[in-house]
């Protein structure tokens, strides 16, 4: 079973390609630079850096959000729209869940935290069980002090992962029970959403491509601009 993986959530774009074995290739572009202009020839790299052709897939996986709704909605469309020509299913994955998987070897509860901008974060908590990871909580929409404020809360030493909480450092080093996960684990991996989505297509967890939608938590920027102006 070949999986492609189309990650777009936040502002890195990447793509990844595999088999149960593993990833044969993966790609992800430079901070910066535009959804749109770098998926189609990222997948066009992986495809041939893994030494197949866009045929021989036969599962799109698509990173679902939360996250910023420029990249959900180009990310969604392009993996629709490749499944549709390939006539495959596709296995959404939530972003939260592909920051929590590749730091799920610790014994401390882990928060995946991306960066929402205005103020706020997406976020949700997870324990690590044998082979991945498990949510214990439903992604949410906060401002980093109220996620906090849950965390100190809890009362457990906890891993915060994620471009949020890097961005919102200074609220969450303040806990002495928090351990901030490195820089290179600050987005969604492309190679994780591969892996994920490998045991849901496994257990045939599927969906038609007219029945991925992108997970927002709140409405997009440009409408929450609109509202407020109109109620000056």
């Amino acid at each position: 079973m070949l999986i492609l993986g189309i990650e777009s959530a936040t502002a890195q774009v990447g793509c990844a390609i595999g088999t149960g074995d593993g990833v044969l290739a993966a790609a992800r572009s430079a901070r910066g630079r535009r959804h749109a202009e770098s998926l189609a020839p990222q997948i066009q790299f992986v495809v041939e850096q893994a030494g197949v052709t866009l045929g021989d897939v036969s599962v799109v996986a698509v990173d679902v959000g939360p996250g910023l709704y420029t990249g959900l909605r180009v990310g969604v469309t392009t993996a629709v729209a490749t499944a549709h020509a390939l006539d495959v299913p596709v296995v959404g994955v939530m972003s939260l869940d592909l920051l929590a998987f590749p730091v799920r070897l610790t014994d401390r509860r882990i928060v995946a935290v991306i960066d929402a901008r205005r103020g706020e974060v997406f976020h949700a908590a997870y324990r690590a069980v044998p082979g991945g990871v498990q949510r214990t909580t439903e992604p949410a929409v906060d401002p980093p002090a109220e996620l906090q404020a849950e965390i100190v809360a809890g009362g457990e030493e906890t891993l915060v992962v994620g471009d949020g909480a890097l961005r919102h450092r200074e609220v969450f080093a303040a806990v002495s029970e928090v351990e901030i996960a490195d820089p290179g684990f600050a987005h969604p991996s492309a190679s994780a959403l591969v892996e994920l989505a490998h045991a849901r297509a496994v257990r045939e967890e599927f969906v038609r491509p007219d029945q991925i939608a992108p997970l927002y938590l709140r409405q997009p920027d440009a409408v929450a601009h609109f509202d407020a102006g109109v109620r000056r």
